[in-house]
């Protein structure tokens, strides 16, 4: 199939295709005598794999690891495991610090004053470069 029906079948874009081909998550498409890619089912599985591996927010560099012990069928899965934990503690970091964001926001928000007058907390904060501790009007 052409690049654009693999996009269709994949759920990515023709430009996220060629860019993973690019990088070297995809091996290179062969050609045909024009010049067009051409991808089988096996590139379609890949496309797979590296999409639902970026839907659960690996990185590229993740994702490469991934499908290199993917492709290798003597590896131990302990290797894959160590990795998704690897993972798992970086999204809880993540969420960790989203949470922090969220309340110093909603700190902010609640000591505006939120009516005509120009005095604004939430401003002076943003102004003032610093988010950890909101500035009081």
């Amino acid at each position: 199939m052409n690049i654009g029906q693999a996009a269709r079948h994949s759920g990515l874009s023709a430009k996220m295709i060629r860019y993973y081909e690019s990088i070297g998550l995809l091996k290179a498409a062969h050609r045909t005598d024009s010049g067009y890619r051409v991808y089988g089912d096996d590139d379609l599985h890949t496309l797979a794999f590296i999409k639902r591996s970026r839907d659960l927010g690996f990185s590229l560099e993740e994702v490469g690891k991934l499908l290199t012990l993917w492709q290798d069928r003597q590896r131990a899965s302990a290797d894959v495991k160590a990795l998704a934990r690897q993972h798992i503690d970086d999204l809880n970091q993540k969420i960790r610090e989203l949470g922090q964001l969220r309340d110093t926001l909603q700190d902010l928000v609640e000591h505006c004053q939120g009516d005509h007058r120009p005095d604004c907390p939430i401003l002076k904060n943003l102004a003032s470069g610093c988010c950890a501790e909101p500035v009081r009007s």
